[in-house]
């Protein structure tokens, strides 16, 4: 397995991670023996970089690693966050809270149901606009200071928070949503990333499983599923959006790759700092998503992704209006 660098303070990764999110329930119906199962195949590939949240399952995902990695845990490096009550709202305001008496307690309710003593990298999911960034990074320092976390990550934040957070501490990794048909980080957020070193994290890269080329209409999305409230899932923008996937998949025909793996190689190639984390809770999928590091692109295909696919391309906001308003804080 190929390795990457987060940041400039010594965290190295796997060169791609598994998301972990959909393990519990967020995309519809999950099974826990396939799910550890698929953490134990990705271990063994050499995919060790895991990440989790507290609010996936209000909980239980980072309850589930914690089965998972029990007699693993010298091979992985865990990702965890904190900030977020419950990611499986659908599309309304979630409640973030970046106190710094708030941090410690989440800290310490993360580290019981991981069953770990120390969190690799920790994210504040969410920038909190009712407490000073800087409270919220002192808070996370400290722990730093104490040894339960090792690395420090933010997630959705603007240029602005990022460059406030690390004159506070140097923060590892930013976590923030980029893929083919999310590229609005190029414009400010990336940049800052990379004059301050700092590792970039692209959670979506296959944009909520849109660009693998499975989801045909908005049906085969489960009843319980939270794409079923995403603009983009939606109405035109739904017939728009796949007739862009269209011509990815036409182009990794071509490529002898599934649509999958051409998104994901196309994201590693944006840079080294750049470390995609997948999510799925199927070996299969897990597999197919692996054999994106063997696809190489020329310069010339990735001309002919820009004309395609370029920035603004994808119909409809990322998320609904609600939640749009929690990004880029």
């Amino acid at each position: 397995m190929q390795t990457r660098k987060l940041g400039d303070r010594g965290l190295v990764v796997s060169a791609l991670g598994l998301g972990c999110m959909g393990m519990s329930g967020v995309y519809g119906a999950a099974d826990e023996a396939e799910s550890i199962n698929t953490i134990h195949q990705s271990i063994d590939l050499g995919c060790t970089f895991l990440d989790t949240a507290d609010a996936y399952g209000k909980g239980h995902n980072e309850t589930l690693i914690g089965k998972a990695i029990g007699d693993r845990r010298d091979r992985v490096v865990i990702a965890t966050k904190f900030g977020l009550s419950d990611v499986s709202q659908g599309g309304y305001t979630i409640p973030v809270n970046g106190r710094p008496e708030y941090v410690r307690s989440a800290c310490e309710d993360s580290l019981k149901r991981l069953g770990v003593e120390t969190i690799d990298l920790y994210y504040q999911h969410r920038v909190d606009p009712q407490t000073p960034i800087e409270e919220t990074i002192g808070a996370m320092a400290e722990l730093v200071r104490e040894g339960k976390v090792r690395f420090l990550g933010l997630s959705e934040a603007s240029a602005r928070t990022i460059r406030r957070a690390h004159a506070v501490h140097p923060i590892a990794a930013l976590q923030s949503e980029y893929s083919l048909w999310s590229r609005d980080v190029e414009a400010e957020i990336l940049p800052t990333c990379r004059e301050l070193q700092i590792g970039f994290v692209p959670w979506s890269p296959l944009g909520r499983g849109f660009l693998t080329g499975q989801i045909k209409t908005f049906d085969d999305l489960e009843p319980n599923d939270w794409r079923r409230v995403s603009p983009r899932f939606q109405g035109e923008n739904f017939g728009r959006n796949l007739d862009l996937v269209a011509q990815v998949q036409q182009m990794a025909e071509a490529k002898s790759c599934t649509p999958a793996q051409l998104a994901i190689a196309w994201l590693l190639q944006q840079g080294e700092d750049l470390v995609p984390i997948p999510g799925t809770k199927r070996v299969s999928y897990l597999l197919e998503n692996l054999g994106a590091l063997d696809v190489k692109l020329t310069s010339a295909e990735l001309d002919l992704i820009d004309a395609i696919l370029p920035k603004g391309a994808a119909a409809g906001d990322r998320y609904p209006a609600a939640m749009m308003q929690m990004v880029d804080l």
